[in-house]
């Protein structure tokens, strides 16, 4: 087996990349990080029917938000046809693979028959050992693999332990359709073995299918890949994952304003975890992450871990990172582009400001636009209900009578701004608060913003003073 670590993304391009799928690629991401290796991006292209380039380019887009490009261009499995008829043709020249002619009402009476007799529903061997010169004419035939008829294959898995599968069970399964398509499980086989694979980590959903698998590594003598098969993710009732829990496609949480680094760090505990550590940057996980920390049980996909982990992270970025961020999501909004082309150097520079108190208070790139809404509103300001019914007849007197105090300051800035409301507010005996929220609800439009001081600075000297005049004249 090749010494240097080689794991693989497999997705199917039918949809968009979803949540399980992000997972899964980001511990194949992961784990060859982790060990000096690489990870290699295959799209099982082979239902042509559902298979689309739509579903490609999601699937390539969503790992590149995520952060998890691939080592190297896709790899299209459906491009392998004729490497994977190859191999088929070989097992049937060594005799491990054999035609079978049954008809598919042959089959389903097999079927019916295995049932009535309470047993699994398996193919009987019926054209295993019979001489091909009893084929009936007109039938095209599929190929299927041989089987052992006893013992038991063992997959030694890296997360679930020792699973057993008696060969009674396995039976002999399609390797190639009658109209000469190969099937998943030898077309996998035989990509893992030419792409130098090592390390098979998926969903313990692929065990069967593992089990299958081993026996076409066995039958080519071939080494079979370690495999790690980790468990799926469920809703936070314990219920398969649905649209209603979070199975989203990953393009979904970055316009509800997640951060790449914070969904790494969410989707990794989703089945692993280092000690009681929640909040991981990417060189931790990496420095960090192997089967040990692995999980067999079912994990539970939560919507406020998500959020309350996101906002970890966005507190800890860099601001110009953050900004950058925010710039890469507008276009993706519905009234993005608007306030995209609102931001010049000038804008720019006043988001800069804000954006140390707005990340404080923001759980998400949208909480952080919203944030920083107040930079681009025209005057006269809209106002929110909540922000008019702050700007009673005696608040606005009130910010009348501290109006010449603000525009009377020659030097604009925290220190200045603070101490002439707070001196205003000890002279009218008045709490801080009383004297903040219609400042506020005045200078934003809204009964929320980020501290009252900071959107004095940043909004400037010049469009402070002309907001309240606005309320007060």
């Amino acid at each position: 087996m090749c010494s240097e670590v080689v794991t693989r993304f497999a997705p199917s391009p039918t949809g968009y990349l979803h949540i399980g799928g992000a997972r899964t690629a980001l511990f194949n991401w992961l784990f060859a990080k982790a060990n000096g290796g690489k990870m290699l991006l295959r799209i099982e292209d082979t239902d042509r029917e559902r298979s689309t380039d739509a579903a490609i380019d999601a699937i390539i887009a969503g790992m590149d938000w995520m952060g998890l490009s691939p080592e190297g261009e896709p790899i299209s499995q459906y491009s392998r046809v004729e490497r994977h008829r190859e191999i088929v043709e070989q097992l049937l020249a060594e005799g491990k693979a054999y035609r079978c002619y049954c008809s598919p009402d042959e089959l389903t009476e097999m079927r019916e028959k295995a049932r009535a007799e309470k047993r699994p529903p398996r193919y009987d061997g019926t054209w295993r050992d019979r001489d091909p010169s009893e084929a009936p004419e007109g039938i095209k035939p599929a190929i299927r693999i041989k089987a052992p008829l006893e013992g038991e294959t063992v997959i030694e898995d890296k997360v679930q332990g020792t699973v057993r599968f008696p060969n009674k069970d396995l039976d002999d399964m399609i390797i190639m359709r009658s109209d000469g398509n190969p099937t998943y499980n030898l077309a996998v086989v035989v990509d893992d073995h030419d792409m130098g694979i090592t390390h098979i980590i998926r969903g313990d959903d692929h065990l069967t299918n593992a089990a299958r698998q081993t026996l076409v590594y066995q039958a080519l003598g071939w080494d079979t890949p370690i495999m790690a098969h980790i468990p799926l993710i469920h809703g936070p009732d314990g219920a398969k994952l649905s649209k209603r829990h979070g199975a989203l496609g990953v393009e979904a949480y970055r316009d509800m304003g997640y951060l790449p680094e914070g969904m790494r760090n969410y989707l990794v505990r989703l089945g692993w975890a280092h000690g009681d550590d929640e909040v991981m940057t990417t060189e931790q996980m990496i420095e960090w992450f192997g089967f040990d920390g692995m999980n067999k049980a079912a994990a539970r996909f939560d919507f406020k871990k998500l959020e309350n982990l996101n906002g970890i992270h966005m507190r800890n970025a860099d601001d110009a990172a953050l900004y950058d961020q925010l710039i890469g999501l507008l276009p993706h909004l519905e009234d993005g582009q608007a306030m995209l082309d609102l931001i010049d150097e000038a804008k720019k520079s006043q988001i800069m400001m804000a954006m140390p108190s707005v990340k404080e208070r923001a759980k998400t790139l949208l909480d952080l636009k919203a944030g920083l809404a107040f930079l681009f509103d025209t005057r006269p300001l809209a106002m929110e209900e909540k922000a008019a019914k702050l700007l009673t007849d005696e608040a606005k007197a009130m910010l009348g009578d501290l109006l010449p105090q603000l525009d009377g300051l020659e030097e604009w800035s925290l220190e200045s701004t603070d101490a002439v409301v707070r001196a205003f507010a000890e002279a009218k005996e008045l709490k801080l608060g009383k004297v903040a929220q219609p400042l506020r609800a005045a200078l934003t439009g809204r009964s929320t913003s980020p501290g009252i001081f900071d959107v004095l600075v940043v909004l400037g000297k010049e469009e402070s003073v002309a907001r309240l005049k606005d309320q007060t004249a």
